[in-house]
């Protein structure tokens, strides 16, 4: 199984940024996926996660303005990002609960300047 996460870039303050991750390989159930993210000198924390019934969890931090949604069909996970802050500068992680086994993306990094 593999997590490919596409989209970081430089954005400036108050900027959008859309975050995508599909899985690929030997997937047959594919339960909560999620977006994580680690500033420099901070440990990972939690952005937003969702289940594969589409309820979802954030943050306080990007409560209101980042959204995550999902295609099951095409086992992607989206995280939509908007009013960026430079507090939100990081390197974000995706991540899939499969067959109750969790697995990483690779991170995509995101630059908002102020």
């Amino acid at each position: 199984v593999q997590l490919q996460a596409s989209g970081g870039g430089l954005v400036q303050a108050g900027g959008s940024l859309r975050l995508s991750c599909a899985a690929s390989g030997s997937i047959f159930n594919i339960n909560d996926m999620g977006w994580y993210r680690q500033a420099p000198g901070k440990q990972r924390e939690l952005v937003a996660t969702i289940t594969k019934f589409g309820s979802t969890n954030y943050a306080d931090s990007v409560k209101g303005r980042f959204t995550i949604s999902r295609d099951n069909a095409e086992n992607t996970v989206y995280l939509q990002m908007n009013s960026l802050k430079p507090e939100d500068t990081a390197v974000y992680y995706c991540r899939a609960l499969i067959s109750l086994r969790g697995y990483w993306g690779q991170g995509t990094l995101v630059t908002v300047s102020s």
